[in-house]
């Protein structure tokens, strides 16, 4: 596994990718949409993560702070900036019941816009995991949500762009890279 990580951050540390566009109107409408005023350190690590998505070297960025301080913003802000540049976001969380409240705010923050959230947990059924991994792959759902189901060899995406792992330390080296290795 060591060999594999050497490998893929090499790689990695050569790889080019498609720079993402500079924040479209909409995006800054999205930013708008905020209820809350940015904290400094909340304006900071969003201005660094949209350069970071300007550039094209692929972005690893780690994003720290204490519950309530406005982390889920940030990456939601992310998140809008992929699906703007018609990019697909995967968002991993350790827990189901994180899958949901995450589903549920991304949902509810996304709605006045033309975003499709989905969400991959044990609490949907098997037709409704089959119809999101359809859709997904179609790239009819722009953000998927869930727990260890979204790293499975099923989930495939049209276009992945941005992988948000909240939580991560509650996630193994091989869980983190294998997505890394994708995007």
């Amino acid at each position: 596994m060591t060999e594999e990580l050497v490998e893929l951050y090499a790689n990695r540390e050569v790889a080019r990718r498609t720079a993402y566009h500079e924040d479209t109107l909409l995006v800054h409408e999205f930013e708008a949409g905020f209820e809350y005023e940015e904290t400094p350190d909340q304006q900071k690590a969003i201005e660094e993560i949209s350069r970071d998505m300007e550039s094209p070297k692929p972005m690893d960025r780690l994003v720290c702070g204490d519950v309530g301080y406005g982390k889920t913003e940030v990456a939601m802000r992310a998140a809008f900036k992929a699906v703007q540049a018609n990019r697909q976001v995967a968002v991993l969380v350790p827990t189901t019941l994180l899958a949901q409240q995450h589903y549920e705010n991304f949902s509810l923050r996304f709605a006045p816009f033309p975003v499709k959230v989905g969400v991959l947990s044990r609490f949907q059924t098997a037709a409704e995991i089959k119809a999101t991994l359809k859709d997904l792959a179609a790239g009819l759902i722009d953000i998927v949500i869930g727990t260890h189901r979204v790293v499975q060899k099923d989930v495939l995406f049209k276009q992945l762009g941005l992988a948000i792992i909240d939580e991560e330390q509650w996630f193994g080296v091989r869980h983190k890279e294998d997505r890394k290795s994708v995007v």
